[in-house]
């Protein structure tokens, strides 16, 4: 992390509420409104066929108690005879509840009716199956267009931030939000989305369907929902800053990983695998208590709201047993209503247990969202300036710069780099080089002041066709996963071969390659396994031979390699910045003598400028410098020999 950067995007910031960043992760459906109002017609259905199945399966219960109830009593005589003689006998709650039945005397059960009853149930569950198969299928493509849109927007957001976010950000964590999160999300909408839309248009359905049959029974079916209501809101409230910490605890056990991984020989070489190891199991402790105690608590909902629906299933029972004996329900509706008890509960827990994988990706859609607001880099002109910008004349006019209001790190510098020309630029650890460099690419803006090429101001310039006549050779190499032969032609993928083997040769390149097992087309990874460090450099370089820029930047671009390839190296640099304008970042200050002009900068300023010869001459910042690097050495340690510079003047690192 840069220091003074801003901590922008912390995996430390606070979360959202959970109302608005479900209502808005659930507005990136919307471009799928069609598919979206195909599934809700086929969930509608679905429930629909469902729903009546228990009213028409109470039908069949109706059939078979009143033919049980007919075969007892005495063929010949009508309904209403044999409910006189029972009122008559004294057994009036039989006779009431008879009244309300659909008897035959004699007659025992009519199977063909219910047989006819049972086919219509398994047809309307067959049809409810097979709406609702149709429902999640469409759902699914629903769910994977609006994750792969999701994507596509972070992809994209990326490219849109400024560096000064990478900066402040661990790589883990910002890997973990574009992985891990997008994942989670994509698991929460496609495990809870349909069964949502389910049980919500089920509780209406069934609801409706209990008032049909009983309205006092219905109040007390709906006893329980204020409590479970009140439940789950309880208990999703104390769940949520524990999926919180979760994510944020998985974003940094990534990042120390990503970070152990990529150290280890570093690691290994100090001997602080001990303490990598506690660090991560530290974290790694807080992820667990953190996962342990959010699903532990979400866990707590489904029994909560099933001990809830078993009082009201006894309730139901009770007081409708009581209305068939009285004649005001059939057996049938009782049955039917003690089916749609069990399913207006059943959605319910299936909506609490719900929760806690809710309450999971609501707080990784934060965390995406996160980046997704991340304040953006300042956009292009909308009208590009059109004078030609490929001479190469740099000009600083002026420019000041600072991560941080309150830290400067450049103030009112001024320089002009001359086309062809080679700028050199040294000096001690901060003192603005490569933030120098970081603002002619525009990868920061100026705070104050004005970076010009060939007159043109660089921000009336887009950042593309900026940086596309720019090349840039690093310290730290670069290459992705591919051949050589790919990596060289990153510079310019529309050179022809013969140019990719003329930059080869150029850098070098040419002179190991043969010497691997499939030459060009030998395959290296993103840590360029496979070759040296010297050699991932010259590939590096290469590829800056063929991207032809029209300004040069190196950041001490010899450093990995020996001492022989260097000298070959100086050369064909020479001839790559001929007629080119180049900035060169040197920490040898041996690389540099050469150079048209050396600016030598501390704390932001430039303290001194010109040729090494006349630098040297005026005895003054650069040549303690250079006397710092190629003085004797201290003969005994008494004082004897070259005079070095203070402290300060003698680290001549970025």
């Amino acid at each position: 992390m840069r220091p003074g950067a801003p901590n922008l995007g912390s995996p430390d910031a606070k979360a959202k509420s959970f109302g608005p960043s479900i209502k808005r992760l659930l507005r990136r459906l919307a471009p799928e409104k069609l598919l979206l109002s195909g599934v809700f017609t086929l969930a509608v259905a679905s429930v629909v066929l469902n729903t009546l199945g228990p009213q028409i399966l109470g039908r069949a219960t109706n059939i078979i108690f009143d033919g049980v109830v007919g075969k007892e009593l005495p063929a010949g005589v009508t309904k209403d005879q044999a409910v006189d003689q029972l009122r008559a006998s004294g057994n009036g709650t039989f006779a009431d509840m008879l009244a309300n039945m659909n008897v035959i005397p004699g007659t025992g059960v009519d199977f063909t009716a219910v047989g006819h009853v049972l086919a219509w149930v398994l047809a309307l569950y067959i049809g409810s199956s097979l709406f609702g198969w149709l429902e999640a299928r469409l759902l699914i493509v629903v769910i994977n267009r609006t994750v792969k849109r999701l994507r596509a927007d972070i992809e994209d957001k990326i490219h849109r931030l400024p560096l000064r976010y990478f900066d402040s950000m661990p790589r883990g964590d910002v890997l973990s939000r574009v992985t891990n999160d997008v994942d989670n999300v994509a698991q929460t909408l496609q495990q809870t989305l349909s069964q949502l839309i389910i049980q919500v248009l089920s509780v209406i359905g069934v609801l409706i369907m209990m008032f049909w049959i009983s309205w006092l029974l219905a109040l007390i079916a709906l006893l329980t929902v204020p409590l479970a209501i009140i439940v789950t809101a309880q208990i999703a409230k104390r769940s949520k800053p524990h999926f919180v910490d979760q994510w944020k605890y998985t974003g940094a056990v990534n990042s120390q990983v990503e970070e152990a991984f990529t150290g280890h020989e570093v690691v290994t070489a100090f001997g602080r695998s001990r303490e990598v190891g506690e660090r991560f199991d530290e974290t790694n402790d807080k992820l667990y208590n953190a996962s342990f105690k959010s699903q532990f608590i979400s866990g707590l909902i489904m029994p909560a709201i099933m001990f809830l629906g078993n009082l009201n299933y006894v309730l139901i029972a009770v007081v409708g047993g009581l209305r068939v004996a009285s004649g005001n329900l059939s057996l049938g509706e009782v049955q039917a209503f003690i089916q749609y008890s069990r399913s207006f509960t059943q959605p319910l827990t299936q909506i609490g247990s719900m929760m806690n994988l809710l309450q999971s990706g609501v707080a990784s859609a934060e965390r995406i969202f996160e980046i997704l607001d991340a304040e953006e880099q300042s956009p292009d002109p909308e009208v590009e300036d059109e004078r030609p910008v490929d001479r190469g004349r740099v000009a600083f006019e002026n420019v000041s710069f600072r991560y941080e209001p309150e830290t400067p790190i450049i103030e009112d510098l001024s320089l002009v780099a001359e086309p062809g020309h080679v700028v050199a630029i040294v000096g001690p650890t901060g003192a603005g080089k490569t933030t120098l460099v970081n603002l002619l690419m525009r990868f920061y803006e100026v705070d104050s002041g004005a970076i010009t090429i060939d007159g043109v101001d660089i921000t009336r310039i887009t950042r593309d066709h900026l940086r596309a006549r720019m090349g840039m050779v690093l310290q730290d190499t670069w290459l992705f996963g591919g051949t050589i032969r790919e990596n060289i032609a990153y510079g310019d993928p529309n050179a022809s071969e013969d140019e990719i083997l003329a930059a080869a040769r150029a850098a070098y390149v040419d002179r190991f390659v043969h010497a691997l097992p499939h030459g060009y087309e030998t395959v290296i990874d993103e840590e360029g396994s496979g070759v040296s460090a010297g050699e991932k450099q010259l590939i590096t370089i290469a590829r800056a031979f063929l991207a032809k820029p029209s300004i040069l930047i190196l950041d001490e671009a010899t450093s990995s390699v020996d001492t022989r390839t260097e000298l070959l190296v100086q050369h064909a640099m020479a001839a790559l910045r001929r007629d080119r304008t180049s900035f060169v970042i040197a920490h040898r200050l041996s690389t540099i003598r050469d150079a048209d002009t050396i600016v030598v900068m501390d704390h932001g300023h430039i303290v001194e400028q010109g040729t090494h010869d006349t630098l040297l001459a005026s005895k003054g910042f650069y040549y303690r410098l250079y006397n710092a690097q190629f003085a004797a050495a201290i003969t005994d340690g008494e004082g004897e020999g070259v005079d070095l510079p203070d402290e300060d003047a003698v680290s001549v690192g970025k």
